[in-house]
């Protein structure tokens, strides 16, 4: 289960044994290995102003692979609205305003959260404010007119300063003292009256814990989800736990491209298994499919760029056949020096690694010429030397640390004859 301020982690439905809680949900979280075919996910809530929201082909991809998906209350709910043909289960009032088009803005439900982990919702979303609105109207402290503008006025309140406090303030310009003053005692009685969201995630809870069908016997097939970016992403967040390290696979074959001298051969060995399995159509040997495009003198490496998939395990085993125990702890510490870079100098991106830095050590590594850098690049499976620079970039911080590391050993050798 994906939530965060929309229910406390103290909520006792949480602490069923069968539920395993984690925080809002952030672009490449459906990716984690521990969520399997057959398993129940419910989506209540998700980040998207301080990270990348989680996407929608993330989710067909989950159900396509048998994950059931709840979506309720927060993003869920809007996610659920959109995804529902595709067999997403969506629940609670919210949800339905959405899919009835009574609401349609992700401003309904963005609530501001607490930076502290906990996940507290620390501002009022739309969807708890008309809510209250309508139990104020049917109580006759409001009429009909009134209550619409004083919505129109609080949803003006841009949401991460839509506190109590902002309420109130709103409340007191707009001459609604009155129901400011009943808002605050039934929150005196209740303090989770009006909170529509709540209602609408402890209902998606019960459903996904009394166990009952959540997901239609047609899951969407890979055509609807399996795009470049798909394909990207599931790259960027495969990862494996290798010699009681969590590696990121990407970066254990960015590693093998960029130094280990034999992995020349080992990308040809790929091609050769690329072209005698092919997704689609009939396998050939590369020499032959190759001589079917082309009559020019090219190496195989300048002519076929196979997209790879790191979640074939094929794959990953025959383009890591080389990689070494210290392969596999200098990625973890280069992975380490990248986190460092980023959090010791606010702003760092990889991109601010510069070029001709990256280049130069990339000749020396490959004891290259610049003339033969891109036929060196491609060998590798990097394309051209454009691309090898752009994706060695992240290794840098990392490289040079065990650089300096070198140097001051070297001194400190020198310095001890």
């Amino acid at each position: 289960m994906f939530v965060g301020p929309t229910l406390p982690r103290s909520e006792p439905q949480l602490a069923a044994p069968d539920v395993r809680v984690w925080p809002p949900a952030r672009h490449g979280d459906l990716f984690a290995p521990a969520i399997r075919s057959g398993d129940t996910v419910v989506l209540i809530d998700g980040v998207y102003h301080q990270a990348p929201a989680l996407r929608h082909k993330e989710i067909l991809a989950a159900i396509g692979r048998g994950v059931s998906m709840i979506g309720a209350a927060s993003i869920g709910a809007l996610r659920a609205a959109e995804l529902a043909p595709f067999g997403m289960l969506g629940v609670g009032s919210i949800y339905t305003s959405y899919v009835r088009g009574e609401i349609d803005g992700d401003d309904e439900v963005a609530v501001g959260q607490a930076p502290d982990g906990e996940w507290e919702a620390l501002t009022w979303p739309v969807v708890n404010l008309r809510h209250v609105l309508e139990r104020a109207r049917a109580a006759g402290v409001l009429d009909e007119d009134r209550a619409a503008a004083l919505l129109v006025a609080l949803r003006a309140v841009y949401y991460p300063q839509r506190t109590t406090a902002a309420v109130w303030a709103v409340c007191r310009r707009q001459g609604e003292m009155e129901f400011a003053g009943w808002l605050a005692g039934r929150l005196d009685q209740n303090r989770h009256f009006g909170d529509l969201k709540r209602a609408d995630a402890l209902a998606a809870v019960r459903i996904a814990l009394d166990g009952r069908e959540t997901q239609t016997s047609d899951r969407p097939s890979p055509s609807v989800w399996e795009t470049t970016y798909f394909r990207r992403w599931s790259n960027a967040f495969a990862r494996d736990s290798v010699d009681g390290l969590d590696l990121s696979t990407e970066d254990r074959l960015l590693y093998q491209q960029v130094f280990d001298p034999a992995f020349r051969e080992r990308w040809a060995d790929y091609l050769e298994h690329r072209s005698l399995n092919p997704a689609n159509g009939r396998g050939l040997a590369l020499s032959e499919r190759l001589a079917q495009v082309t009559g020019e003198d090219l190496p195989a490496d300048r002519v076929f760029h196979p997209a790879v998939d790191l979640r074939d395990e094929q794959t990953v085993a025959l383009l890591l056949a080389g990689e070494t125990e210290q392969d596999r702890q200098a990625v973890a510490r280069y992975a380490q020096a990248l986190e460092g870079a980023r959090r010791s100098r606010p702003g760092f991106t990889v991109a601010a690694v510069r070029d001709d830095v990256t280049r130069r050590h990339l000749l020396r590594l490959w004891q290259s010429t610049e003339g033969r850098f891109d036929a060196e690049a491609s060998a590798r499976g990097l394309i051209c030397g454009a691309r090898a620079v752009e994706a060695a970039k992240r290794l840098m911080p990392g490289f040079l640390d065990d650089m300096d590391d070198k140097d001051k050993r070297t001194e400190a050798s020198c310095g001890a004859r």
